[in-house]
């Protein structure tokens, strides 16, 4: 699906990370694999340390610390806000939704609009789109998008492709409407009939979790897991980015009529940095203008990793200057997407630390 956004703008983006970091040296023990094997993963996928929450942190902790932070630091006016879309696929309960929980705990008016949208790496290009569509019925007002997860409850620590990857992270992007001329110029596919690369089994209706379903069991490769934990298909997911991606950002960016050599930055979701590199020569882009680096600082932190991306790279620069960037994320469902838009001139482009 295609679609253009009109005067809209990103003004702010908050991410909330948890304090507990781990290397990835002291969890070789942890597989099932010999320990200078495993450590010859650490250049080539570019792992190093990774954050991860409490045992009792849940989504909503994240994003709540988040707004009391900006509203603390004066970046934030309740009144102003129209709108809470928090994507993720690890909520705080089936029911009620986390944007419920986040309006209370924060103290939002009740006609605030609120939404959860069950996505995962990539929900920040779904979450801005579902942003923009609230903001055209709301002129004057900000939406608050967030992306949350805390995926490191639901992988196996004995899962050597999964879980050296997994990062928890909350980011806050602030969204409004603008006089200038912005538009956002946004192509989204979806293929489900792959969307078993990336899946939890056990846990939803499809089936119900139980002792038989949390039974650690040999994969067959090495790696030990349940059905309750995540599983990844990493053949699949390699060739699902190479051989689809490519072609979806070039033609978002002929869709936004510009060329390539117009972008001044790739902001792309960020599983490792060796699939990433892989997606780069593919593209034939400049390696210059993408980032690789934040597997290796906080794990892939799933649909919160663009807005991650953006703050650990040009928290400075994207204060002051602005910049066309292309946005792609893919990954659960099987889904994948690309916007092209303006960002910059940002009122706040932070990260913050929690004892979440």
């Amino acid at each position: 699906m295609k679609m253009i956004f009109h005067n809209k703008r990103i003004s702010g983006i908050l991410c909330v990370l948890p304090e507990r970091e781990t290397l990835f040296e002291d969890e070789t023990e942890n597989y099932n694999f010999p320990v200078n094997q495993t450590m010859r993963l650490k250049k080539i996928m570019g792992y190093n340390k990774h954050r991860l929450v409490k045992p009792k942190t849940a989504v909503s902790d994240l994003c709540v610390y988040g707004v009391h932070k900006l509203i603390s630091d004066g970046a934030l006016n309740k009144d102003d806000v129209c709108g809470i879309v928090v994507v993720t696929i690890t909520p705080d309960h089936f029911v009620p939704h986390v944007s419920n929980i986040i309006q209370s705990e924060c103290g939002f008016k009740t006609d605030v609009f609120c939404i959860d949208i069950l996505q995962g790496c990539c929900g920040y290009i779904i979450g801005l789109a579902q942003a923009f569509f609230l903001l055209d019925k709301q002129p004057g007002k900000k939406v608050l998008l967030f992306n949350a997860d805390t995926l490191s409850k639901k992988i196996s620590k004995k899962d050597r492709n999964s879980y050296p990857l997994v990062g928890d992270c909350s980011s806050i992007t602030v969204l409004e409407n603008c006089d200038t001329q912005n538009d956002v110029h946004f192509n989204l596919l979806m293929d489900g009939s792959r969307r078993n690369a990336l899946i939890i089994p056990a846990g939803g209706s499809r089936m119900e979790c139980n002792a038989e379903t949390a039974e650690m069991k040999e994969d067959g490769s090495g790696n030990i897991r349940s059905m309750d934990n995540f599983y990844m298909d990493g053949e699949a997911v390699f060739q699902f980015v190479i051989t689809d991606v490519p072609s979806l950002i070039h033609e978002t960016i002929s869709y936004a009529n510009i060329t390539e050599d117009m972008i001044d930055w790739y902001l792309f979701h960020q599983p490792n940095r060796f699939l990433l590199r892989k997606l780069v020569q593919k593209l034939n882009v400049a390696q210059n203008k993408v980032f690789m680096n934040i597997v290796e600082n906080y794990g892939n932190t799933s649909g919160s990793s663009i807005p991650l991306t953006a703050v650990h790279n040009l928290k400075d620069v994207l204060k002051d200057n602005v910049y066309k960037c292309c946005l792609s994320a893919f990954g659960s469902g099987l889904s994948y997407g690309a916007l092209i838009i303006d960002i910059g001139e940002l009122d706040f482009c932070e990260a913050c630390i929690s004892n979440l």
